[in-house]
């Protein structure tokens, strides 16, 4: 499926004058990034850059997407021929997925032509907004729980896609499974998943459910014991699957108080190894203050599909370089009141220190920054002459935000409202 028209109107219209005018051609840089964290956040995490590059492969204007152009004027037919052989041609890199950045940090460079580089500003913020911020929910949830399971679950409080980049996402920045199928079978996350409260109504006792579904199931399974009366259902659970019951879920009421009475009620029944699965609501706050309680894992839906109050990482596409009259790149920059932006081509690297914990975000303008003997380079080269040549392995991605975020200092987990937790330095050549 082309994705071509995953962008807005006026980048097409800005390539016809660009035509009409002779200066499509002329090379350019433009680069993604966020000029500042979410309100009060110590980091982000980078998310979609793996999507945005399969998009990339797709994004071609065939038949269906030249007739609608033309049908509707939104471009006249010398650009419509520009578009009919378009196939981006430059190069693009960036962070990989997973991970994480700060204000400013050059999270994706694209390299090209003035027509080939702004046609793809939509499609980049597109994804790399919402990933970023599911990426950046994710990791500060799984930051909260400690080392205990996260399940992703928010396909329902979402639309149908942006559920299945989540799961992704979520997935990339520490969650173990998703509810979503589409995202098992798309992209390799694992999923799980039981049974909702409509399974305990469907039948004529809460027993006739449990042993229902243990029956078909597995003792193994978790049971959802919260329809009726709490400690009834434990007790029912317990009986029909015995000691082997895997886990009983909590989805409402003070979860902190039911964990502790659950825990003891299934102690005393001599079930030890029968795990408590909480859900209903949850976001990192609620999960961090579920830290003392006797939970094996957490089921986290609404608050991860929408980024836990930052729905969008704020990030900009911009032009930073072109190619002047003398055919040599130079620096342009907005000069907006509280928008302004930094020309220049930049390269980023992870300032160490002697522990190898990161001190700060160096930012080469013109230049690679100078490595001052232990410094982690943060860019890699994702397309080469239009060939993506690095499509991004979730797995790996996954890996790598777990180291990322293990060098960061302690106050990174910090969930009080704060300042990034390193600053951005700024190298200019």
């Amino acid at each position: 499926m082309s994705t071509a028209l995953l962008t807005d109107h006026y980048e097409l219209t800005m390539v016809q004058a660009a035509l009409a005018s002779g200066e499509a051609q002329r090379r350019c840089v433009f680069e993604a990034f966020a000029r500042r964290l979410p309100d009060g956040r110590r980091y982000g995490v980078v998310g979609g850059t793996g999507r945005f590059l399969e998009a990339l492969e797709q994004f071609r204007f065939g038949e269906a997407e030249l007739r609608f152009l033309s049908d509707t004027h939104v471009v006249n037919q010398e650009t419509i021929d520009w578009l009919a052989s378009y196939r981006f041609s430059g190069a693009v890199s960036g962070y990989r997925e997973g991970e994480v950045y700060f204000p400013y940090s050059p999270v994706l460079v694209v390299e090209s032509t003035f027509a080939e580089a702004v046609v793809l500003e939509t499609l980049v913020l597109s994804v790399l907004n919402h990933d970023t911020a599911i990426a950046s929910a994710a990791s500060r949830m799984t930051c909260a729980a400690g080392g205990r399971p996260c399940i992703e679950m928010g396909a329902r409080r979402t639309h149908e896609e942006s559920a299945v980049a989540a799961a992704r996402a979520a997935y990339i920045a520490g969650f173990d499974a998703t509810s979503n199928l589409e995202a098992g079978r798309r992209h390799g996350v694992p999923t799980a998943g039981t049974a909702a409260h409509s399974f305990t109504l469907l039948y004529d006792s809460e027993r006739d459910a449990f042993t229902a579904q243990v029956e078909s199931l597995g003792k193994g399974t978790t049971l959802l014991v919260d329809t009726y009366d709490v400690r009834t259902a434990v007790d029912l659970a317990m009986e029909i699957a015995g000691s082997e019951l895997g886990a009983v879920r909590l989805d409402s009421g003070d979860l902190l108080i039911q964990a502790q009475e659950v825990r003891a009620q299934l102690d005393a029944a001599g079930n030890r190894d029968t795990r408590i699965i909480v859900t209903s609501d949850l976001d990192e706050y609620a999960i961090a203050a579920l830290a003392v309680a006797p939970v094996s894992g957490y089921g986290v839906g609404t608050a991860l599909v929408t980024g836990s109050g930052a729905p969008t990482a704020s990030m900009v596409y911009k032009l930073v370089q072109r190619e002047n009259s003398s055919g040599e790149l130079e620096k342009v920059a907005k000069k907006s009141k509280d928008k302004a932006s930094k020309g220049g081509r930049k390269w980023a690297m992870r300032r160490l220190g002697a522990k190898g914990l990161a001190e700060a975000e160096v930012i080469g303008i013109g230049e690679r920054p100078r490595d001052d003997g232990n410094d982690r380079p943060l860019m890699v080269e994702l397309v080469r002459d239009g060939a993506v040549i690095d499509h991004q392995d979730i797995h790996e991605a996954r890996e790598r935000h777990a180291a990322s975020r293990a060098e960061l200092p302690r106050a990174a987990t910090q969930l009080s409202r704060g300042e990034p937790v390193i600053p951005t330095i700024f190298e200019e050549h």
